[in-house]
């Protein structure tokens, strides 16, 4: 929180003769509202909150919020705000943007209470006995962690989100409250530093204004974006504010001249409707201009129209009201009635061509609609217990809300879980279906396998095909808009972890992830326990590490034990090298002798080169071989540790390793085949052969008597052609293997060649 305490006798005096003023006792109100001291620019006015309570609470509730008021007042007694204010007038504004959605007197009273807690050490216990329960809970979830030992703030950071976020999902009045926080926060952040400023602003673009998004909260959505905007990037908003300003009064005469017809257009029609001239944010315009590449003179809908009708069906006839005045933007028309977006906004989005030639965006909606769209989920805040009462909109927000605490249940730590919630929270947003019509959102990018888990865990686990629209597709295939999703599993099947590739949803992240982390646990410890050993070996060090220094690495690495310690090295979550030095230094800083190796040569200091990795291609999933490149028993091969794939093995000449390659080097190990090894191998063949009728079957049938086994085939469109290219997938036991089956296929008549493919087919065949 950004607030100093005051140390001073007089301010403490002063700020004690403000409270007595400001909490007269006056019937029927909650405070005086004749303090006679005008509220300075920038400190909330206790008569505003006054008359915005008075609205809409009881006599009782008003009592109830007036003595959390004194009790608040009295723990911040002495404090002040860097700004020099006192430092209730912080607490006095969350409560008033509270009272602008009329959250209940509990949210009002948690608002008044928010930082009680964190800054003046109030326990919880003394909150319940004075306030209640639900008050108590409600302060503790808007409270950072204290009195824990964080190894960075990062990590810290990640731990306080969690925290909110997860009193979050028990009751939704937390973030609530805690956006009007943060919107106060950002609203009077110009008494911090520079750099104090662009993190909180960072921290805000990041995690505050993508949640008041997903809760529909589009006023606080745009305003905690430019004031992030303005603090990120002071001189690009204060340009792109001045040419905003100049251009206004450059287009004062179209955009008149554009809402003058469309009132009278629209009350031609006998539709009765508010016409609104709307702006779009600085942020959104510097956000089009940076992914489009565009100057601001090539941003041409900065102004738009809102247009709020009666009823439903007037905002479809509104639509074509203004379709019969101005030309539509093929593809520019959405319809969020019909669909409504994941954080329930609805609305009619059009874009038309003004005067001039100057595409201008209209949306139209209702006035329950338009309640909605501003205040999302707030202008629904009724806290109920039973589910059936709720609306549309917060039966979705209890949905996303309950996804929290199921992602919480499969996460290992803060940073993940909060890198998870991160991916839920992007914007965009994809409708699809169910074979029984119900809809369905997801992000936008996820995938036929996010949205198996979006229905279940056990059918994301167990999924082994989909249908899109009726017809097969891989499970990595990318959804779009109206997509009729079906989803095939089986009993047997088990999540792979090059399913973390390609699924885009915090669900399936930590679905899979926790799954490979438990089913596969042994595996992994083994894998971590091996390569840690080997960097160990490269600096000379003792694969025994000392029980002191397990203990400081297990307490500064937040593992609970060695084996977990092992698994997030096998799974790739933390790099052997790293982990063998952080070993070496803390023997080093904590005095004790290096536990060098006993066979170490003369100079213990130069490195040795450790023995690679063996592997045997059955590990299960600590090991994976590359789908680009297919390695098989008798390639050369190295070893990239990916994080949460465990040991990828690729061939040296791997297009795709080389790429990587070069970009973490120290992600790479060597890596050799075992022997005995008892089973077979993916290879892909491409075979060219005439075009001529049996050629298929002699060659399928060629490769199942020199004892491969074919898994898939496929082969050209072009029947025209004299030539055509047969595609296998072949299961073989290794080079020697692979090398006979091509000679006996070469001997074909109609065959003219066969090779080895190495790269990935983009064109498969079903």
């Amino acid at each position: 929180m950004n607030l100093t305490p005051a140390d001073s006798t007089v301010s403490a005096l002063t700020s004690r003769a403000a409270s007595e003023r400001l909490i007269q006792k006056i019937p029927g109100t909650f405070f005086s509202s004749d303090t006679g001291v005008p509220a300075a620019p920038g400190v909330a006015s206790v008569s505003q909150l006054n008359a915005k309570l008075a609205e809409y609470l009881s006599p009782a509730e008003l009592k109830k919020v007036k003595e959390a008021y004194r009790f608040s007042d009295e723990m911040h007694l002495g404090q002040m705000r860097m700004s020099g204010e006192p430092y209730i007038s912080h607490p006095i504004a969350v409560a008033e943007i509270c009272a602008d959605w009329k959250l209940d007197a509990q949210a009002i009273m948690a608002a008044l209470l928010h930082d009680v807690m964190e800054d003046q050490d109030v326990k919880k216990e003394e909150l319940i006995e004075r306030f209640g329960a639900p008050v108590a809970t409600l302060v503790d979830g808007l409270s950072k962690l204290e009195k824990i030992e964080f190894q960075s703030q990062i990590e810290a950071q990640a731990e306080n989100f969690r925290k909110m976020l997860l009193a979050m999902a028990r009751d939704v009045r937390v973030i609530l409250v805690k956006l009007a926080d943060r919107l106060h926060n950002m609203r009077t952040l110009g008494s911090m530093s520079p750099e104090k400023k662009r993190r909180i602003a960072g921290e805000t673009m990041e995690v505050y204004v993508p949640i008041a998004h997903r809760l529909g909260l589009n006023n606080i959505y745009r305003e905690l974006q430019d004031l992030s905007f303005s603090h990120l990037h002071p001189i690009r908003y204060r340009t792109l504010a001045k040419a905003v300003k100049a251009a206004r009064g450059n287009r004062r005469e179209v955009v008149s001249k554009i809402m003058e017809s469309v009132k009278n257009t629209l009350l031609a029609a006998g539709i009765t409707a508010q016409v609104y001239g709307r702006e779009k944010t600085l942020f959104g315009i510097y956000r089009k201009m940076r992914n489009k590449h565009l100057s601001f003179s090539q941003v041409l809908d900065v102004y738009g129209f809102r247009i709020v009708v009666e009823n439903f069906a007037s905002c479809y006839v509104a639509l074509g009201t203004l379709h019969a005045l101005y030309k539509p933007m093929p593809g520019k028309f959405k319809d969020y009635i019909a669909i409504p977006k994941l954080n329930g906004y609805q609305s009619l989005h059009t874009t038309l061509i003004g005067p001039y030639g100057t595409p201008v965006e209209f949306q139209v909606r209702t006035q329950e609609m338009h309640r909605v769209a501003e205040s999302g989920v707030a202008a629904h805040w009724l806290y109920k217990d039973d589910e059936g009462s709720l609306t549309d909109l917060q039966q979705r927000t209890h949905a996303w809300l309950q996804s929290l605490l199921d992602i919480q249940k499969q996460t290992g730590d803060s940073a993940e879980f909060l890198e998870h919630v991160k991916v839920d929270l992007f914007p965009d947003s994809v409708y699809v279906f169910t074979p029984k019509s119900k809809i369905i959102a997801l992000p936008r990018g996820a995938t036929a396998l996010d949205f198996a888990y979006t229905i279940h865990t056990d059918i994301g686990d167990q999924t082994v095909a989909a249908r899109i629209n009726h017809e097969h597709a891989p499970l990595r295939t990318e959804l779009r808009n109206g997509d009729i999703i079906e989803i095939i599993t089986s009993a047997s099947s088990r999540p792979s972890p090059t399913w973390l590739t390609f699924v885009r949803t915090g669900k399936a992240r930590s679905a899979i992830r926790h799954h490979l982390r438990t089913i596969n646990l042994s595996e992994s410890i083994e894998l971590g326990e091996l390569l840690l050993t080997q960097a160990l070996a490269a600096l000379n060090l003792d694969a025994t590490i000392p029980a002191a220094t397990a203990e400081r690495l297990l307490n500064e690495s937040s593992a609970k034990s060695l084996d977990e310690l092992y698994a997030d090295i096998g799974i790739g979550k933390r790099m052997a090298a790293l982990v063998a030095r952080h070993i070496m230094g803390l023997q080093d800083s904590a005095g004790q002798p290096l536990q060098i190796r006993v066979d170490a040569d003369d100079n213990p200091d130069a490195p040795s080169k450790p023995e690679p990795v063996v592997i045997y291609g059955s590990e299960g999933v600590a090991v994976q071989l590359a789908a680009c490149c297919q390695p098989i028993p008798g390639d050369k091969v190295i070893g990239q540790l990916k994080r949460d794939q465990g040991l990828v093995v690729h061939t040296p000449d791997c297009e795709l390793a080389r790429r990587q390659r070069s970009k973490e080097p120290e992600r790479w190990i060597d890596v050799e085949w075992g022997n005995d090894l008892n089973r077979r191998f993916d290879c892909r063949v491409i075979v060219l052969v005439e075009n001529e009728r049996g050629v298929l079957a002699r060659v399928a049938a060629e490769i199942g008597e020199s004892d491969a086994n074919i898994t898939f085939v496929g082969m050209d469109d072009d029947r025209g052609a004299l030539m055509t290219q047969l595609r296998f997938t072949v299961q073989v036991e290794g080079r020697v293997h692979l090398a006979r089956l091509m000679r006996n296929v070469r001997r074909i008549p109609g065959v003219t060649r066969i090779l080895r493919e190495r790269g990935q087919w983009t064109n498969s065949v079903r």
